[in-house]
């Protein structure tokens, strides 16, 4: 259904380190830099399919993250959810609600582990167990 999530930055050199690191569990390459016609730096990660990408505001204003806004990353176990979440508190993200573990929910059972990106975006790993 997507084709790719944008997110802002205010550091995109603080933004590269976390998601090159965090994404990076994920089998994410190292980000593809390109500086946009309006001269704003913008970072491509691009991975099974699916591209994640973060950039300095066009419009020069500082970025904000969305509230009620969250973005889901598909992990391969509960071990990969615990990973991304220590990556990411490891490289300036924060833990945020319950520590990851295991959720019983309308959807089922699913592993998840919340934390929000130095610029305060709300990221979640997700394992949903067959």
């Amino acid at each position: 259904m997507l084709s790719h999530v944008m997110v802002g930055t205010n550091d995109i050199e603080k933004s590269k380190r976390f998601y090159d690191a965090v994404l990076g569990v994920l089998g994410a390459e190292e980000a593809v830099r390109n500086i946009a016609a309006t001269g704003h730096a913008r970072l491509f990660y691009r991975h099974d399919g699916s591209t994640f990408c973060v950039s300095e505001p066009i419009d020069g204003g500082p970025a904000v993250h969305a509230n009620g806004g969250t973005i889901g990353f598909k992990c391969s176990s509960p071990e990969q959810v615990q990973q991304f979440h220590d990556v990411a508190v490891a490289h300036g993200g924060a833990s945020i609600e319950n520590p990851p573990g295991l959720r019983e929910g309308a959807s089922g059972s699913l592993y998840l582990g919340y934390v929000r990106d130095p610029d305060g975006n709300k990221l979640c790993a997700l394992y949903r167990p067959k």
